[in-house]
């Protein structure tokens, strides 16, 4: 058992980041550490994200919170958007208080704090309040500050090329 968690970030615009805290995921229920998924913005009802299947398998648990963005989805209420945010800090929180997790996982967490769903605080105070043995994953684009002087580990994920940008759909299996 690691003696201390530590708080890594995977940032940038680039793809990858979610895959790279999968992976991390994957490693650490492979050598049989307790690994949750908690997802802001993604929606496997729509898209049938084939990840969520495989994390179960592996014993990997998935919690999804405000699964969509009104940036995709404009009729949504920002107002509700933020709610369902605040409910899942609130349900991260309640996972911190059971000390037998190893390593979260919290997919897409700076997007909610970069478009105003979360305060960068509110996060900041999360990260206070881990505990000490929990290995931390955040991901997202527009990644502040203050939440990297407090990470242990941040990487940037850079666009160099995307085959979007050559006219190719998102592919089932890979991109999703």
């Amino acid at each position: 058992m690691k003696e201390k968690g530590l708080i890594q970030v995977y940032t940038g615009d680039g793809k990858g980041k979610s895959t790279a805290a999968i992976g991390q995921a994957v490693r650490a229920a492979g050598h049989g550490l307790k690994v949750g998924l908690v997802t802001f913005f993604k929606d496997p009802e729509a898209f049938g994200y084939g990840e969520y299947k495989s994390l179960e398998k592996l014993g990997i648990k998935t919690f999804l919170f405000a699964k969509k963005h009104p940036h995709f989805y404009k009729e949504l209420n920002p107002d509700d958007v933020r709610q369902e945010c605040s409910r899942g800090l609130e349900f991260i929180k309640e996972l911190f208080q059971d000390q037998s997790w190893d390593m979260l996982v919290l997919d897409e967490i700076n997007i909610a704090v970069r478009d105003g769903f979360l305060k960068e605080e509110e996060v900041l105070s999360l990260l206070e309040t881990k505990p000490e043995k929990l290995e931390l994953v955040l991901t997202g684009r527009g990644v502040t500050e203050k939440i990297i002087e407090k990470a242990d580990l941040v990487s940037e994920v850079r666009e160099v090329k995307h085959p979007y940008s050559q006219g190719i759909k998102s592919r089932e299996g890979i991109e999703y």
